[in-house]
């Protein structure tokens, strides 16, 4: 079938292209599935199609409060102690300490955004707020209103509290599945939330249709295919009844060029453009 829907199907697939059942192809099943690993986790890292935008909420506890206000001496909780030794001279002994101020993210997040914070201000808390009362005061003549003027008023308020409260900091790496949130843990309250505005990869197993993508078909075709050469490159020479000869190495070539077209394509056209950094 043309349009697989599942990983034996796309490794069909790709045995066909490659001449199966005309030819033998000579990849083992094995090999055939790490290759199809290898390219879902490029179609997931770097194609735009390969990843979604979501929005998780996580509920703080009690614990996630002990921890980011942990700051060793005696109090300890969540502290992790790395002792380091110099040996230049006299033998020096330093230990220093780690906060745990982190929440353990699925492995299916590859990318954070940014946590949204828990407003606290005078802005924007409460009933009698500024922005309720300057509502609340042209009210009754919400027809004759400036909107310019509120449009300016409401930037000049969200500038008051991204100074006095600016966005809640923040590290993540992708390896690591931690969210260190760098932020005063004493503000915040149990069964509070955070909002974390992240990309979330597709799974293949979940999302069929990724099977079926352009982009992974050929991939993993291609990376079929210089396997395949590579297997065979040991047997260069080697002289089959009739006078036949294998050519490993123009098979594990031509595979070779092909990524390459097909990677400098993903940098052009299914791949999101690096932003620059501003500010």
């Amino acid at each position: 079938m043309a349009q697989p829907s599942s990983r034996q199907g796309l490794i069909d697939y790709a045995k066909r292209q490659l001449g199966f059942p005309v030819l033998e192809i000579n990849v083992a099943d094995e090999q055939f599935s790490d290759l199809l690993d290898d390219a879902v986790q490029v179609y997931q890292e770097r194609h735009y199609d390969g990843i979604t935008r979501m929005y998780l909420k996580y509920k703080i506890t009690q614990d996630d409060i002990d921890r980011g206000q942990a700051r060793g001496g005696d109090t300890t909780l969540g502290i992790t102690t790395t002792t380091a030794t110099s040996t230049v001279g006299l033998s020096t002994t330093f230990d220093l300490e780690e906060n745990s101020n982190y929440i353990q993210m699925p492995p299916s997040v590859i990318g954070v955004n940014q946590i949204f914070k828990i407003r606290s201000d005078t802005v924007y808390d409460g009933l009698f707020n500024i922005r309720y009362q300057l509502f609340l005061n042209d009210l009754y003549a919400f027809g004759s209103v400036d909107l310019l003027q509120y449009s300016m008023v409401q930037t000049y308020l969200e500038d008051i509290s991204f100074l006095l409260n600016p966005d809640m900091r923040y590290r993540f790496n992708i390896r690591q599945d931690r969210l260190y949130i760098d932020t005063d843990f004493d503000v915040l309250n149990v069964n509070d939330f955070f909002v974390i505005d992240c990309f979330r990869i597709l799974d293949p197993d979940d999302f069929t249709r990724v099977y079926n993508d352009p982009f992974l078909k050929r991939y993993f075709t291609a990376l079929c295919k210089k396997q395949w050469g590579m297997n065979l490159i040991k047997f260069q020479g080697v002289q089959l009844p009739g006078g036949i000869q294998l050519n490993g190495r123009q098979i594990y070539d031509d595979g070779v060029r092909e990524l390459d077209e097909i990677r400098a394509k993903m940098a052009t056209d299914y791949e999101m453009p690096p932003l620059d950094m501003i500010g």
